[in-house]
């Protein structure tokens, strides 16, 4: 299993908790329902802000 920093749980977390209130959106803007695209989203925005994370997997 791969590794994550501190900072990259965090955003997962608070994405998580967006999805669980109807908060978060994806990039089209439609309601994120899905875990695995929440967690997509969180990784996504710690590693724009620099934390340790692995590359995507094409």
């Amino acid at each position: 299993m791969a590794k994550y920093s501190e900072k990259a749980g965090e955003k997962v977390e608070k994405t998580m908790h967006e999805m669980n209130e109807g908060k978060l959106k994806s990039g089209t803007g439609k309601k994120v329902t899905s875990k695995k695209q929440a967690i997509a989203i969180g990784l996504s925005e710690a590693r724009k802000e620099g934390a340790k994370v692995p590359k995507k997997k094409n």
